[in-house]
């Protein structure tokens, strides 16, 4: 039976695949990548699935999917000064793991809940949110480098991290994440927030800390507030979660009455979000079959039925909107396979 891309992206758009590989091991996902890169075979390499919109055409190679699982923890003072040093398949869940971070209260990670997707995804666009981004905790990363034809580790300094980019994300294709090592701080307390409307939300000021639990269950409610929290009941959560990263201009590009914050490099970051809606794009605007959710505008949704034509033309008309109404083109943040803008 052939495998359609919907069956496995949040999205639920995409069509066949014309070979599917499941690799539940390290083993299994370094031969299948061997044997399609010696027989020439164009891959997509699958995780959860959540930052990917796939043709309606599918795709003609193989796909394989990373279904590795395990976790090797080393959270002893001795050897941790005090935190945890985790070691994770990147073929795990996601939240599964800053669940278990949370349970186990190991600091860093918790603003980051209810995010979609495996846990080796996380450093290729290093994932971020309310605040918090993987760069922060991520020790090393270890991949299969398809060109070299081995594995090989690269510490946190040598992943080239930036607003949702990464060496990995630069090099499109070329490393596969095999697995992530995290350090993270032992306490009952989340990382200071950094972040005014999680802050507002658990009552504290910017900077202060506030207990680890209550932090997750503040994420978890924003985002379940904007659809961000895979549901399939609720077709706002039909998506890829943020269509757009968050533009960063010069200072004097930033239109007047949009957020801003100052970037190191002197530039300035601004609301993707807040471009779309006032270029005229309100929550719950599109066609039918595909829209921006009504909780959020910054997520394209599948309403149900839809194809990724559809969804592309809506996404295309917002941006071109966004580029004519201030000058500011915004950029996918989900990967596009077999298709373009």
């Amino acid at each position: 039976m052939t495998e359609q891309l919907r069956d496995h992206t949040t999205l639920r758009l995409g069509g066949p695949a014309e070979r599917w590989v499941r690799a539940t091991t390290e083993a299994e996902l370094t031969a299948a990548l061997v044997d399609a890169d010696t027989a020439g075979e164009p891959v997509l390499v699958l995780g959860g699935g959540s930052n990917l919109v796939v043709a309606d055409s599918g795709f003609q190679g193989t796909v394989i999917e990373v279904a590795t699982a395990g976790a090797d923890i080393d959270a002893t003072d001795e050897a941790s000064c005090g935190g945890a040093m985790v070691t994770v398949a990147a073929g795990e869940v996601w939240d599964d793991l800053v669940a278990l971070a949370v349970e186990r209260e190991w600091v860093g990670i918790e603003a980051l809940s209810g995010i979609p997707g495996s846990v080796g995804a996380t450093p290729i666009q290093n994932v971020g949110a309310y605040g918090q981004e993987v760069s922060q905790t991520i020790a090393r990363v270890r991949v299969w480098d398809r060109t070299l034809r081995g594995v090989r580790t690269f510490a946190a300094a040598d992943c080239h991290f930036g607003y949702r980019t990464s060496r990995f994300k630069a090099d499109p294709g070329r490393h596969v994440v095999l697995s992530v090592t995290f350090q993270l701080r032992q306490g009952d307390l989340g990382a200071p927030v950094a972040y005014a409307e999680l802050a507002r939300a658990l009552g504290v000021e910017l900077g202060e800390r506030a207990p680890l639990a209550d932090v997750r269950r503040a994420v978890l409610e924003l985002r379940g507030g904007k659809g961000m929290v895979l549901d399939p009941t609720d077709h706002d959560t039909w998506s890829a979660g943020s269509f757009f990263t968050n533009p960063v201009v010069d200072p004097e590009d930033v239109p007047e009455g949009a957020p801003s914050w100052p970037q190191a490099d002197g530039r300035a970051k601004t609301s993707a979000a807040w471009l779309i809606d006032h270029a005229g794009f309100a929550k719950g605007y599109g066609t039918g079959t595909v829209a921006l959710s009504g909780k959020h505008p910054l997520a394209l949704t599948n309403r149900g039925g839809a194809s990724t034509d559809e969804l592309l033309a809506l996404a295309r008309e917002v941006r071109d909107g966004v580029a004519e109404r201030f000058g500011i083109v915004l950029v996918n943040e989900p990967v596009l396979v077999g298709c373009e803008l």
